[in-house]
């Protein structure tokens, strides 16, 4: 078996026009193979200088195998299943910017970089009073990016075709702004000049994103046969699921730049990354809240199970298709396809999601995934959506506790405030009293649900037939 290196595998040298802050498996295995696809099928002709944002990280096996790296691709893609290997050759070289300073700094005088590309996680996007300009490097992300362009703008002398477009992969909305408000406050602490400020404003662009893929990283369980099958010894192997999506709130003169929907890639550059931003958290993020408490007490742990039950199957359909998707804004025919999408990554073979650990805080998550929701679809039909008060009425009954009917343990995770008060209402035995003391937790809605027509009286009939029958037979009763 090979060493994975430019002098066992082919590594093309290409101008370095994109800096990415961040070297862990999700940007390796999403933007990092978008780059791949754009240089291979629509002649973008750029590499990835990675650069360490923090001071310990995966730097040093990026370098020992020369920034060479495959991707496992795993699920099913239109009904077929696939589980591919990629070597992805894009990343140049990459830095760590506490040991490296003068190299790093040095990426604002190269021409040809025009990208700046980001993943620090949600804490990544603070700002730091402590940093100053003449650190080495400054502490937080913003930082370190304000001194870089800080450094391009005096290099290039205020020249304004030398501008950086910055697309931040944070998991936080409207990431760009955030970053943006950011770098404003650095140029203000630091008193940097009027003219840099109009330069930053003028000639670059902060663009908020939405990304989606799911990326279990290494293959821990996979490796051995994954190693033999390619006759490489590669210790940065990623898997991730086919699907992926990319919203980038920009003008469709960046896309020309960054030529992703060429490469057939799910890339889109679009006016308002909302409207994705509520189509994720609604067909995605809010069927996985509510099957999961209904699935687990159905007797069933893995959501790919439940997907392909016959009763379950029916509940999930209902859910997304007919409810959540009734109060969303996008054309009908793209959330469908939105829709048939998330059922094949729910349906991924490669992937056992317990349903489990979806569950964890499943009160704050219903109230943010699953509520607007259900009062957008009573203000529009005049009903209340069966399936969403049924995994609601799931959602109470898990935090009663106990053990589900074959022993299996039903431990809920969440604020000790909202199980304790759970545990309280289920103690008086009295599922009025539990219905309406879970609905007026104005703690939990910042409202009183009691207050929405006819919540407290179908909360309370779910409830009953789950204790009488079971959480089974009640999908089966809301179906008919």
């Amino acid at each position: 078996m090979k060493a994975l290196n430019k002098e066992t595998a082919n590594k093309v040298t290409r101008p370095e026009r994109i800096i990415q802050f961040g070297e862990g498996n999700f940007l390796r295995a999403f933007v990092d193979w978008i780059v791949y696809n754009m240089n291979e099928k629509a002649d973008f002709n750029g590499d990835v200088v990675v650069v360490q944002p923090i001071e310990n990280g995966m730097i040093d096996m990026l370098k020992k195998q020369d920034c060479l790296y495959h991707v496992n691709l795993q699920g099913l893609d239109k009904g077929e299943v696939v589980n591919s290997l990629t070597l992805v050759d894009v990343i140049s070289r990459a830095l760590n910017p506490y040991t490296e300073n003068d190299a790093f700094m040095a990426l604002a005088d190269q021409e040809d970089i025009r990208f700046v590309i980001s993943n620090t996680t949600e804490a990544g996007i603070t700002f730091d009073p402590s940093c100053k300009l003449d650190d080495a490097p400054a502490s937080s992300y913003p930082g370190k990016l304000t001194q870089l362009l800080y450094r391009r703008f005096l290099t290039f002398d205020g020249d304004k075709t030398k501008g950086l477009l910055i697309f931040p992969c944070e998991l936080i909305f409207h990431n760009g702004a955030k970053l943006k408000e950011t770098i404003y406050q650095y140029i203000q602490l630091w008193g940097l000049s009027d003219e840099f400020k109009t330069w930053f404003e003028e000639a670059c662009g902060v663009y908020s994103t939405l990304v989606d893929r799911i990326v279990p990283g290494f293959p821990r369980k996979d490796i051995d046969a994954i190693k033999e099958k390619l006759q490489y010894d590669d210790n940065l192997v990623v898997q991730a699921e086919i699907f992926h999506l990319w919203v980038i709130e920009a003008p469709e003169s960046i896309a020309k730049e960054f030529p992703a929907d060429k490469a057939g890639l799910n890339v889109l550059f679009v006016p308002s990354e909302a409207p994705y931003h509520e189509r994720k958290v609604t067909l995605l993020n809010g069927p996985h809240t509510v099957l999961s408490p209904v699935t687990y007490l159905s007797g069933v742990d893995i959501v790919r199970d439940a997907c392909q039950h016959e009763v379950l199957s029916q509940y999930i359909n209902q859910v997304m298709f007919g409810e959540l998707m009734e109060t969303l804004n996008l054309p009908k025919a793209e959330l469908e396809q939105f829709g048939k999408d998330v059922l094949e990554r729910f349906n991924n073979p490669f992937v056992d999601h317990a349903v489990t650990s979806i569950m964890l805080n499943s009160f704050p998550k219903f109230e943010t995934r699953d509520l607007p929701g259900l009062k957008v679809y009573l203000e529009r039909t005049g009903e209340l959506p069966k399936g969403l008060v049924l995994g609601l009425a799931a959602i109470v009954t898990y935090y009663k506790g106990g053990t589900r009917a074959d022993g299996a343990p039903i431990a809920p995770n969440d604020a000790p405030e909202i199980v304790d008060l759970l545990q309280k209402l289920w103690a008086t035995g009295d599922t009025q009293k539990v219905a309406e003391g879970v609905l007026a937790a104005t703690f939990i809605w910042n409202e009183d649900l009691n207050l929405i027509p006819g919540l407290t009286a179908a909360l309370k009939a779910d409830l009953d037939s789950i204790q009488a029958n079971g959480m089974l037979e009640t999908v089966k009763a809301m179906l008919k």
